[in-house]
């Protein structure tokens, strides 16, 4: 059957094709369709390829190029083998193999890869997992995502609830703002102090993307009486999870409750609209360093561990071990 797939480079032309797809893939979210992907085009190579068999696509592959590396995607939180109803664990075999064999001929050596969590699936969609270990990939890193059921979570702890009541006492509301530049300014003020560094989006990036997709990004904030922004996040809703893109307050804010009020309102406005609620990672140096404050505050709303993985091949490694793999 792998004789039967053709593996082509992306094309800017084909860009609606490559939306429709992900639109009605099993595990394409927004950030795969390529108003999204393209906002950094600059930044990276793209390299993207289309598995097409008699002439139908059956798998995208969202990458960019660094050097002789294919990395699916650098720009983007996940990423791997989008694929549709159509996909089988055999046929995803083959579609490891022919991506394989285009990189080998393309000069590639190596290849990143980075899974769609389990919770971004419609329909399950972990058989490229499965290619993965078929091939010899190895695991190199693992984030904790820390995710909330909105229709059937555990009790808020004390703390949440009390920082939510601090803050609607003082007259706080959280609110659908459009208020980017205010939250901005909160945010690399808190990455700053913390971290030293900077949101990976920035304003002006971040501004556009909300531009083009208005119904999927949007921002959430507890202002205070002057109208500062004391607390935000961006949620990034893919209609089957609400995700909680960028999170932060000022010193004023987090003193007030403006967070656990923030989050109080926004898990009650998503409980009945999507499957999950995904506080996002709580993990830095590859996975190696958890923030247990980070992760014990989100953990507090009642949400729980799911793991998000990164693997690598080598393409000459992994080609060895699949090339047969129907004779094996």
């Amino acid at each position: 059957m792998s004789s039967q797939l053709e593996v082509l480079p992306f094309q800017s032309s084909q860009a609606p094709l490559w939306n429709e797809f992900v639109a009605q893939s099993r595990n394409g979210t927004f950030l795969f369709n390529r108003g999204y992907m393209d906002y950094h085009s600059d930044r990276f190579q793209d390299c993207s390829l289309l598995v097409q068999r008699e002439g139908q696509v059956v798998a995208l592959l969202p990458a960019n190029r660094r050097d002789e590396q294919l990395i699916s995607h650098g720009g983007l939180s996940y990423g791997g083998l989008v694929t549709g109803a159509s996909m089988t664990t055999p046929l995803m075999l083959d579609c490891f193999n022919a991506c394989l064999a285009w990189m080998s001929d393309a000069g590639i050596s190596k290849w990143h890869y980075k899974t769609v969590p389990s919770i971004y699936h419609s329909h399950p969609a972990e058989d490229d997992r499965y290619a993965l270990f078929r091939a010899g990939a190895s695991l190199v890193r693992r984030d904790v995502l820390s995710v909330l059921d909105p229709g059937d979570y555990p009790p808020f702890q004390e703390r949440r609830r009390r920082g939510a009541r601090k803050a609607t006492n003082s007259g706080l509301r959280a609110i659908h703002s459009d208020n980017w530049a205010g939250f901005w300014e909160v945010l690399n003020a808190r990455l700053s102090d913390r971290y030293e560094t900077r949101a990976v989006h920035s304003l002006s990036e971040m501004s556009l993307l909300a531009a083009r997709f208005p119904e999927q990004i949007r921002l959430y904030c507890v202002a205070g009486p002057s109208g500062d922004v004391l607390a935000g996040t961006v949620i990034y809703d893919t209609g089957r999870v609400a995700h909680a893109q960028y999170i932060a307050g000022c010193d004023e804010g987090l003193k007030a409750g403006a967070l656990d009020l923030l989050f109080s309102d926004l898990i009650s406005r998503y409980c009945a609209k999507r499957r999950w609620f995904d506080f996002g990672v709580s993990n830095e140096r590859q996975g190696r360093y958890l923030n247990v404050g980070l992760i014990e505050f989100k953990e507090g709303f009642g949400a729980r561990a799911v793991c998000h993985d990164y693997y690598e091949l080598s393409v000459e490694a992994a080609r060895g071990f699949l090339q047969n793999w129907r004779s094996q």
